[in-house]
């Protein structure tokens, strides 16, 4: 598709950019960024009127959970979990276990609109299925690729279940990463925390990774309970334990690191990795406060499946850091919400991934935004963080396709796709309560 987007403002928060000028996109990408009325397409092209609109690069996020899509109202359990470790076991773990094939999909492809919908062109996606690994990430990606989403994704072994499942997804792993051949879609070697992967597992799973030059993705650090395991079991903290044993190298992707003392810290910042901070999660969870200021520029921003809305993320982390330091700005999070592209840009082989430059990938989003004050490119990331929202997402594009126009989703129904979800959910839930 090529198409001129003319009249509008591009805007590039982590560049200072804010200029009146048109976008033209051409074979999937930036054909010409231009000031003023002057961008003109190459080959005919729909020309896209988008006066009194900014024109952005599309958010990412870079650590999500789609598997919990359908947990939204979802009932509590009967016996209130207290601790992280009861949240897992008695919420979900129960729901991972409860997935199967049908509503793994599902799962994705509801929480892919969504995400479009906030104005997010890619996600990485941690996925779950105890009882259904094999083919699960198929199932993950099909729906990614229904709703027309750039995305990573991968299976979170673990060893909770025992170790032949541990190595089970580690085969599901390397099984996708060798056979996908979806033009949007991506894997790593997914892995949950190290306190529940035994040695034999990490050995496995970090030698797929290596093997195929594939990144890991690892929870790090989230609550206390894994630098006890790690101390208790291996004689060191979690970082550590993971560098020794080659699961913390450059492009791997750790999530959270809320309880990383300064040694891991230095350890995470010389390694190379990409850390996703997620600070809604983080308090929901009641798991503490990332010291992300002390992580390096290498932070970007998840959800951990809260959803796929970046601009709230976005305002979480900034208000969260400035609770924690109050010389920071609202750049800060805008910051580290275009790292997140960086993360997506490296995973794809598209270092301007996340940029309006010629010949970056067109994930685009265009805000209606009519400001009572006025907006210019020294304060447009404080405009991000206390003005705009989801609400103002009104059209996406992901690699040169439209996805959302006009605040409705092209390629997916979504009310009939909120029907299937209204009747699956419950269905969902009863299985769990049955485990």
């Amino acid at each position: 598709m090529n198409a001129l987007l003319a009249g509008g403002v591009l805007a590039d928060p982590r560049r200072g950019i804010l200029v009146p000028g048109d976008l033209a996109v051409a074979a999937g990408r930036i054909s010409q960024a231009t000031p003023g009325n002057q961008a003109a397409s190459r080959a005919p092209a729909e020309r896209v009127d988008v006066s009194g609109c900014l024109v952005m690069p599309g958010n990412v996020c870079a650590h999500h959970h789609l598997y919990s899509a359908l947990a939204r109202g979802m009932p509590g359990p009967a016996d209130l979990p207290r601790t992280f470790p009861e949240i897992l076991e008695r919420v979900w773990w129960r729901l991972d276990r409860a997935l199967d094939l049908e509503t793994v999909k599902l799962s994705a492809l509801v929480g892919a609109v969504e995400a479009a919908r906030a104005g997010t062109t890619s996600l990485v996606d941690h996925h779950a299925s105890p009882e259904a690994i094999d083919s699960s990430l198929d199932a993950v990606a099909d729906g990614l690729d229904e709703a027309g989403m750039r995305a990573v994704v991968c299976y979170e072994v673990s060893d909770r279940h025992g170790e032949p499942r541990g190595l089970a997804g580690v085969q599901e792993n390397a099984r996708f990463i060798k056979t996908n051949r979806r033009a949007l879609v991506r894997g790593m070697v997914g892995a949950h925390a190290s306190f529940t992967i035994g040695r034999p597992t990490m050995e496995s799973l970090v030698a797929v990774a290596r093997d195929s030059a594939t990144p890991i993705h690892i929870h790090l650090a989230e609550d206390e309970c894994d630098e006890r395991d790690s101390q208790e079991r291996y004689g060191q903290r979690t970082a550590h334990r993971l560098a020794d044993e080659g699961a913390l190298e450059e492009g791997d992707l750790i999530a959270h690191g809320v309880h990383l003392d300064d040694s891991e810290r230095a350890r995470v910042r010389a390694s190379g990795a990409w850390v996703a901070h997620n600070p809604r999660s983080n308090m929901n969870n009641g798991v503490g406060y990332a010291p992300v200021q002390d992580m390096g520029e290498r932070v970007a921003l998840g959800t951990d499946g809260i959803d796929g809305d970046m601009f709230a993320e976005a305002r979480a982390c900034y208000l969260k850091a400035r609770e924690a330091s109050g010389t920071t700005g609202p750049a800060f999070a805008t910051e580290r919400l275009a790292t997140g592209a960086d993360v997506a840009g490296a995973l794809f082989g598209e270092p301007a991934l996340g940029t309006l430059e010629v010949g970056a990938p067109a994930d685009l989003m265009v805000l209606e935004y009519s400001s009572p004050t006025p907006v210019d490119a020294d304060n447009l990331a404080g405009h991000f963080i206390f003005g705009l929202t989801a609400a103002a997402v009104r059209d996406v594009m992901v690699a040169g396709r439209w996805v959302v126009r006009d605040h409705k989703h092209l390629l997916v129904d979504e009310e009939e796709l909120a029907a299937r979800c209204r009747v699956s959910a419950p269905v969902l839930w009863e299985r769990m309560a049955n485990l």
